[in-house]
């Protein structure tokens, strides 16, 4: 017994420990559900899987199911955030238990019972459950912004290297606040037409009404809802990356004003779509998406100077050479900034692209195309996020040596390579007529299934290393546990 709660105690306790939970929560769903489509499904694996576990799978209930199964996912990911910003900011004790244990209940049951209501029969008692679970995280983001708080005395900057005011007031913890505070709002704007569903409002995927020359409020809301609350994941797993570095200086200073300023204004444009600022809401994103990506450039300017001036310190006039070799000899710390700026160039600044050049071009070709566009674009931003947060797990669990160089570079190419595959799929009615773009899409498919396949490898491998280490009775996870109560006991 006592086994089996030293184990429970590191899994539901630990920042470590929880985030080593969600992970496994969505590599399984990743891996059940990943077989309803794409080439597995082309193989036939999809009716096996579904024979086998007996899904209910009404076609004209796909756009619900589909809804469930994202919402059930990103909550997962909204809860590793939380564990992460918990671990790494100054957050009273009371308060880091309670909303670590709102929201880890919160994603288990809105994950377990929303996938059980879409996909196993709709039991309306498993929808109630999801609806609660949604609720409970709601509740834990209500409390993150509580604790959050940053004008308290006791959480004052004194170190003059980081971004404050004369008061001292931290200004990344004021970049954290209005990132959860925004978040917590956005919620909103997606729960509010939710609860109407059934009573006028029906579930639609928003690719698929995006040329409906006419949109009701509440459509738009859900549009505006899935845009901005990537987005906030985005940001905070950015401003998380810069806390972990501990990233500070000149740039620190400069970064976390453009960061606050940005995030606010990037979610007043996304609220006013409901709004009758609704014909400048998109030039109101345009204007707040532009610093906080000036921002994260900051971040891996810094990053990358210093990983260069770390890795180059015995040299006196280090070549070129050198300071190449500096930069990426740490791929699990060179890696989050690195996807960062790729990001740019397979998701962000082509997302900016198509928006500016949305009537000139994307609106000439076939619907089909920029459906492809936008869901190629939404399921990047959140692969870019997750190979993200899969570095900086392998960081905290002390990989090292050649295994870390293999996970972190593994998780780059294969990641790329699938970005890139997916990147050039979308935008492939630039340079290929429909008639001829068979063997360009057969070869772009065959990456993209390439990279993620590898990806999933590799997730499992993590996985499995981790479940045989809960095994061991003096194994990692013993090591974390203690390692978490030293901290605690320090600070």
């Amino acid at each position: 017994m006592n086994i089996l709660k030293s184990r429970l105690d590191y899994l539901f306790s630990s920042t470590k420990g929880l985030v080593l939970v969600a992970i496994a929560m969505i590599a399984l769903t990743s891996a059940i559900w990943g077989m309803l489509s794409g080439p597995l499904a082309e193989m036939g694996i999809r009716e096996v899987v579904i024979n086998t576990l007996g899904m209910d799978m009404v076609p004209a209930e796909r756009e619900g199911r589909i809804i469930i199964l994202y919402h059930a996912i990103a909550m997962a990911v909204v809860a590793i955030e939380t564990y992460l910003i918990n671990g790494l900011l100054k957050i009273k004790p009371l308060l880091k238990t309670i909303i670590n244990g709102l929201i880890t209940v919160g994603y288990i049951v809105t994950m377990i019972f929303g996938l059980g209501f879409a996909y196993f029969g709709h039991n309306w008692a498993f929808h109630g459950l999801y609806i609660a679970g949604l609720t409970l995280i709601f509740a834990a983001g209500v409390l993150l912004v509580i604790a959050l708080w940053p004008w308290n005395k006791e959480v004052r900057q004194p170190d003059m290297d980081y971004a404050r005011t004369r008061g001292g007031l931290d200004l990344e913890r004021v970049a954290f606040f209005a990132t959860a505070v925004t978040t917590v709002i956005s919620a909103l704007f997606g729960a509010i037409p939710g609860s109407f569903f059934g009573n006028g409002f029906e579930v639609f995927l928003a690719e698929n009404i995006i040329r409906f020359p006419e949109k009701s409020t509440m459509e738009y809301s859900i549009i505006g809802h899935l845009h901005i609350m990537l987005a906030l994941i985005a940001v905070m797993i950015t401003l998380i990356i810069g806390r972990w570095l501990n990233f500070k200086g000149i740039l620190h200073k400069i970064a976390m004003p453009l960061m606050i300023l940005g995030t606010i204004i990037l979610n007043l444009g996304v609220w006013g779509v409901v709004t009758p600022m609704e014909p400048i809401a998109h030039m109101v994103i345009y204007v707040g998406a532009t610093p906080s990506m000036l921002a994260a450039l900051l971040l891996l300017i810094w990053s990358w100077r210093m990983l260069i001036h770390n890795g180059t310190a015995k040299f006196a006039k280090p070549t070129i050479l050198q300071k190449l070799k500096a930069l990426v000899e740490d791929p699990l710390k060179f890696g989050p900034t690195w996807q960062m700026l790729f990001m740019n160039f397979s998701t962000s600044g082509l997302g900016i692209f198509m928006a500016v050049k949305l009537d000139e071009i994307f609106r000439v070709w076939p619907a089909r195309e920029e459906r492809i566009e936008l869901t190629g674009h939404w399921h990047a931003l959140s692969l870019v996020i997750a190979t993200i947060i899969l570095m900086y797990y392998g960081d905290i669990s002390g990989l090292k040596g050649k295994v870390r160089q293999v996970f972190g570079w593994a998780i780059i190419f294969f990641s790329d390579l699938a970005l890139a595959g997916i990147t050039f799929f979308e935008m492939k009615r630039l340079f290929v007529t429909e008639a001829e773009q068979q063997p360009i899409v057969n070869g772009l498919m065959l990456a993209v299934d390439t990279g993620l396949a590898f990806l999933l490898v590799l997730l499992a491998t993590l996985m499995v290393w981790r479940l045989i280490d809960l095994f061991n009775k003096n194994g990692r996870w013993s090591e974390e546990k203690e390692q978490e109560l030293d901290q605690e006991v320090v600070s």
